[in-house]
């Protein structure tokens, strides 16, 4: 089924949007970085990881009641294959978004030195 011709220019519009914003940012980001010392550096750095910590015991949070629902949902599948996939997937993605956001801090030390 071919698509309208709104909607091609409707998807492009979003495209080059979602493009204009992340040169914005990204352009934010490098003038920020050139003009920074090491103390407006780690003055700005603060609030963020403050903000990072948050977030990150509240996905810790989030994911054992994720982490409960699978176990529940693995141990009322019965005989139903289906079911207990999704619990295994569930599982799987919880430990790897876990792992993930744990770990960020770690790959951005190694990464600046």
């Amino acid at each position: 089924m071919a698509q309208k011709p709104y909607q091609k220019t409707k998807r492009r519009r979003l495209n080059l949007l979602s493009i204009a914003i992340c040169s914005f940012l990204a352009l934010i980001q490098i003038a920020l970085v050139v003009a920074a010392t090491d103390a407006d550096f780690e003055e700005i750095l603060e609030p963020l990881t403050v903000i990072y910590d948050l977030i990150k015991y509240a996905a810790t949070i989030v994911s054992g009641l994720v982490m409960l629902f699978a176990g529940i949902t693995y141990i009322t599948s019965g005989s139903d294959p289906g079911k207990r996939e999704k619990a295994k997937n569930m599982v799987m993605y919880v430990i790897v978004g876990l792992m993930v956001i744990w770990a960020a801090p770690f790959v951005v030390n190694l990464i600046l030195g």
